[in-house]
């Protein structure tokens, strides 16, 4: 999953970007809110870590501006201010949850992923493609009755092919989605994790479904 990281501390910044990196996630990072809010009207992301106090535009006036364009990213606000005050005005503007600081990084985590979670099962139950159903809350995969463990990267990997199903996906867009937006698409690493894909799900089976577009990219083939 893409997450949205809005935070100007370069310490903290540095350290919660690597360490959800390391979690799985794609990561990408802007240092204001003006920069964080033209990333987060694209809607790529799956989730927002929101910094209130920013320089050109404060976190408040981000994600107030975040929903009145209807996007319902679910937003994890950090912040120094801890009054019930504070926390019931963040919620109010359409906050989905939040967080203190300073924090320790398993607790953001676990917040993280229960965000993810609840904004999945309710958007995104199962995702099923042949005979491979994937949970997207549980991060649970089958193929038939087959259950494949995988990777975090492989994982999400899979979970972008089944959202894009009979549909080219080029490196770049797989860069994009899977890493990040500074992801340096001329490395084969991505060839590399698809490989690792293909054999945990097509190996040994008459059906396969990862195809490969020469010159182009990757397919995950629905029919």
């Amino acid at each position: 999953m893409r997450l949205l990281l809005v935070e100007d501390e370069k310490k903290v910044a540095g350290f919660v970007k690597k360490g959800l990196e390391e979690e799985g996630y794609a990561v990408d990072l802007a240092a204001d809110g003006k920069t964080g809010l033209e990333l987060a009207l694209d809607r790529v992301h799956d989730l927002i870590i929101l910094d209130i106090q920013l320089p050109k535009m404060d976190g408040l006036s981000v994600l107030s501006a975040l929903r009145r364009e209807k996007v319902a990213i679910p937003v994890l606000l950090l912040t120094v201010r801890a009054t019930i005050e504070d926390k019931v005005l963040g919620l109010d503007a359409g906050a989905d949850d939040y967080l203190t600081k300073p924090f320790a990084f398993q607790e953001l985590v676990a917040r993280v992923r229960a965000l993810l979670r609840r904004h999945t099962e309710a958007k995104h139950p199962l995702l099923r493609i042949a005979d491979v159903t994937l949970d997207p809350a549980r991060r649970i995969v089958y193929r038939g009755d087959q259950k494949i463990d995988l990777t975090t990267r492989e994982f999400a990997l899979l979970d972008y092919f089944m959202r894009n199903p009979g549909r080219v996906l080029t490196r770049t867009m797989i860069a994009e989605h899977v890493w990040d937006y500074d992801f340096d698409s001329e490395t084969n690493v991505i060839d590399v994790y698809v490989n690792y894909l293909r054999k945990k799900i097509d190996s040994g089976r008459e059906r396969k479904l990862i195809q490969t577009v020469r010159g182009v990219g990757y397919m995950l083939k629905a029919e």
